[in-house]
């Protein structure tokens, strides 16, 4: 039998990209243990506009842990305890009664806030067209045994191809470095056939540009410490 609990939050907000944020509270008691973190976050924001307050931006799509823009901070680890999962797969049936929880944004430069818990990760999509991509012609879909590939080196590339960009390993990163995300992207291409005849130029041009954003990004003057707020 599911039960209900009390969860009290300490969540971020940021009016915009060079608002000051701040740190809100706010206490649920009615949070089921088989309510996703997503679905948790939802509860708290019809019950802040029921009382005439301004929701929590947060970022989700599927739902479904494919996508990966449910890339909060929680309790000061990339996508809460629970290992393997993004933010909308985690559910509340990992905290206990009286918790509290503290919910941020990626404390990363790379990432830009939006607005609150939303962040601007099109580094991401910058690293992804300077070559993450084939761009051999290959004509019309072949059968898929056409091409035959080893089987360590298929299972590698589909391993890297694994990555969903959620952000969590730069939101790890003391660096705030995109070299796993640019890493996994580079390998899941340079492992299969279709990607061999471009992987020297690729990693060049994709690592280049991550160097470019994080030139761009200690030049920003951007302040993205959370510590003393």
């Amino acid at each position: 039998m599911s039960k209900d609990m009390t969860i009290h939050l300490k969540y971020w907000k940021q009016d915009g990209p060079n608002a000051k944020g701040y740190f809100e509270e706010y206490s649920l008691d009615n949070v089921n243990e088989h309510m996703s973190f997503l679905e948790m976050l939802d509860v708290l924001n019809e019950e802040l506009q029921l009382s005439g307050k301004d929701p929590v931006e947060f970022d989700y799509d599927c739902r479904e842990g494919i996508c990966g823009s449910c890339n909060l901070v929680i309790n000061g680890q990339a996508h809460g305890p629970k290992e393997k999962v993004a933010c909308c797969q985690l559910h509340m049936r990992n905290y206990k009664n009286g918790d509290k929880i503290t919910i941020e944004p990626p404390k990363a430069a790379a990432f830009p806030i939006i607005k609150d818990l939303v962040v601007d990760r099109s580094a991401f999509d910058r690293i992804i067209e300077a070559g993450g991509y084939v761009s051999v012609k290959t004509g019309s879909a072949q059968e898929a045994n056409s091409t035959p590939i080893e089987k360590a080196q298929s299972d590698k590339a589909f391993d890297y191809a694994t990555c969903i960009g959620c952000g969590a390993c730069v939101a790890a990163c003391p660096n705030a470095s995109a070299s796993l995300f640019t890493g996994a992207k580079l390998a899941h291409l340079n492992h299969v056939p279709q990607g061999e005849l471009e992987r020297y130029d690729r990693a060049v041009s994709m690592v280049n540009q991550m160097e470019i954003g994080r030139a761009s990004w200690s030049l920003s003057g951007r302040n993205f410490d959370f510590g003393n707020c």
